[in-house]
């Protein structure tokens, strides 16, 4: 956690902020405190729904992406290297003041520190609490620019981005799904957690849908699904899968839902889907899942709709077809 570290830096560590103008913090814990850092003068830059929410109902002003420049820029590093990598040279190329950079061992702070301080002069470092904080003077983004990355084609055609779930090319699991659902999934679709877009591009093929709603937590993520579905019947919804609410009632839900936000599996998230799928069906509507095999998801379903099937899958996967979402009982 950022937090005694920052403490420290700014408390007799040698970390001097700009003593005015916005100080953007990249992609924060939802639970960070930023401790001496006035409230005021934070813009949080976070591109996953639910933490940009968290930020906003905290009193913090939030933004998905950048918007003009900042007098300094302080980045909590994401596990993923690219990702982190990017988020250290977009913090370089629109600050004016120095560039913080904090992050836990376990998400590479040791990595990235060496390679900053084989490029630049590091600063620091801070630690404390199983991390490090440290940080460059303005100035430095001209040493940082091959770092940069956004959406990208994969060697299929397909765009995807750095940070973005299975940003090298098709998951597996998906790829199942695609295999057994059917030619008729109704007029009316939603794709829970829709990453890049590769569920909803194949539903899309089907005549007889209308509408395919694609709802992805992840702004990045959606940005690349973008690109990859053009088709007019497509919307999308930058939105918590878990929370959302649709403009009517769905005939199809499609989904390869997330399982950990951490390094440990969740099983409650891929549940808290399951919910949620039964939650914006119609009567007769459908769910079509697929899930790692280790995870507990078969007492959520049954819970939730009146028919379960296990249609099979491989030694690491399991898809399921489920219909009929129960009516809750008040």
């Amino acid at each position: 956690m950022i937090d005694p570290r920052l403490e420290l830096a700014l408390n007799g560590g040698g970390l001097d902020l700009p003593e005015t103008g916005v100080i953007a913090v990249f992609q924060p814990p939802v639970d960070a405190d930023l401790a001496g850092l006035p409230p005021e003068r934070c813009k949080i830059i976070h591109d996953f729904k639910p933490a940009y929410d968290a930020w906003t109902a905290r009193g913090y002003e939030a933004a998905h992406s950048i918007e003009g420049r900042y007098a300094a820029a302080i980045v909590c590093l994401p596990r993923a290297k690219h990702e982190a990598r990017a988020l250290v040279a977009q913090a370089c190329a629109v600050s004016d003041g120095p560039v913080v950079v904090d992050g836990q061992k376990t998400d590479g702070a040791d990595s990235i520190l060496r390679e900053m301080r084989a490029r630049v002069t590091v600063q620091g470092p801070i630690s404390k609490a199983h991390g490090k904080l440290y940080w460059i003077d303005a100035g430095a983004s001209d040493f940082f620019t091959d770092w940069e990355a956004g959406p990208a084609q994969t060697e299929g055609g397909f765009w995807t981005a750095p940070g973005v779930f299975s940003a090298d090319g098709v998951d597996l699991a998906s790829a199942l799904l695609v295999d057994v659902l059917p030619d008729n999934l109704g007029a009316e679709v939603a794709d829970l957690g829709a990453g890049w877009g590769f569920l909803s591009a194949h539903v899309l093929t089907r005549p007889k849908v209308k509408t395919v709603h694609l709802v992805e937590a992840g702004h990045m993520a959606l940005e690349c699904a973008r690109h990859n579905v053009t088709d007019d019947r497509a919307v999308f919804h930058w939105e918590d899968a878990t929370e959302w609410q649709p403009p009517h009632r769905m005939d199809t839900v499609v989904m390869n839902p997330p399982f950990h936000t951490g390094r440990a599996a969740e099983p409650q998230i891929g549940q808290a889907f399951v919910a949620a799928a039964a939650r914006i069906l119609s009567g007769q509507g459908d769910l079509w899942m697929v899930a790692n095999r280790h995870l507990p998801y078969e007492a959520e379903l049954k819970k939730r709709f009146a028919q379960v099937a296990e249609l099979g899958g491989d030694a690491r996967f399991k898809l399921f077809h489920a219909t009929r979402p129960l009516t809750r009982r008040r």
